[in-house]
């Protein structure tokens, strides 16, 4: 299938945000057009190769889009203010317009089915980039992997558990990660990080979060009796593995506070992407703890 860009440059992005953007689609299932924004810093030459942002906004897997205002604008500041290629992506959104949403009464098997189809989508829009990398002038070795909510939930499903929900895992051999971002995300199971495929991850989580949880915990704290009750994985479990891994993090807890703290945290952006600068590119292994209260 021949992908063609379906906006090359926004003249009123390039000149107010330093950048130009690029829209593809990188895959089509069924009624859905999955689509990406690609931002591009101005001032790129023809030999640059940039890390990356690949970022999956959240919404409950029923809503929301990849240009949503706080979404377009991360993106948009990675591109401007580090010098990375911005990437936005679309993705199935699975449990919209369902009588049981995603709460207690969603079945587990469809919430199970929902992280899946969202990991696989995920790593579609990964592969897509890594074929075009001379294309896009990426950096294939330096792809943060990111998002919020559910959007933490896919990508950190395909990042950790690409095992469990990838049926064809060969097809994505030259897809890799070299960090996450995540704020208010969790895994199906943290026993699927292991020392080969734990990376330096930035993590943001309120110790309340009454939808994703903090710990090892129910999603939304469904009762055992309920169709929904399903364990996860938060970021406090997270980080625990990757202490054991002696693997680099950077954990920002925020006692008392709920899902919330999902949100984009753009007054901290230069200290994760500091981060990133420290562990991914010149190879130092940080973890650190930063405990706020609400």
């Amino acid at each position: 299938m021949k992908y063609i860009p379906l906006i090359v440059i926004l003249t009123i992005g390039h000149l107010l945000f330093g950048q130009k953007k690029e829209t593809y689609i990188y895959s089509i299932k069924g009624v859905d057009t999955l689509k990406l924004d690609v931002f591009t810093p101005e001032n790129i030459t023809e030999n640059d190769r940039l890390p990356v942002l690949l970022w999956m906004h959240g919404g409950g897997f029923s809503g929301s889009h990849r240009a949503y205002p706080d979404d377009n604008k991360l993106v948009k500041y990675v591109s401007n203010v580090q010098n990375y290629i911005g990437v936005s992506i679309d993705y199935r959104l699975l449990r919209k317009n369902k009588p049981s949403g995603f709460g207690c009464d969603c079945p587990k098997d469809e919430k199970l089915e929902t992280f899946k189809q969202a990991a696989i989508d995920y790593m579609d829009a990964a592969k897509f980039l890594v074929e075009r990398a001379e294309m896009f002038q990426i950096d294939s070795t330096k792809i943060i992997a990111g998002g919020s909510s559910a959007g933490a939930e896919g990508s950190l499903n395909a990042v950790f558990m690409r095992e469990y929900f990838l049926d064809n895992a060969e097809a994505y051999k030259n897809v890799a990660f070299a960090g996450v971002f995540s704020c208010a995300g969790a895994v199906v199971d943290a026993s699927y990080i292991t020392k080969e495929n734990a990376i330096p991850s930035v993590l943001f989580h309120g110790t309340d979060d009454q939808l994703v949880p903090y710990g090892n915990a129910p999603h939304h704290y469904c009762a055992p009796t309920k169709d929904g009750y399903i364990m996860l994985d938060g970021s406090e479990a997270i980080s625990e593995k990757l202490e054991e891994f002696d693997s680099p993090y950077y954990f920002n807890i925020v006692k008392g506070g709920r899902h919330e703290i999902s949100r984009i945290p753009f007054e901290d952006l230069d200290a994760v992407f500091q981060f990133f600068e420290q562990t991914v590119f010149n190879g130092e292994v940080i973890q650190t703890k930063i405990i706020k209260t609400k």
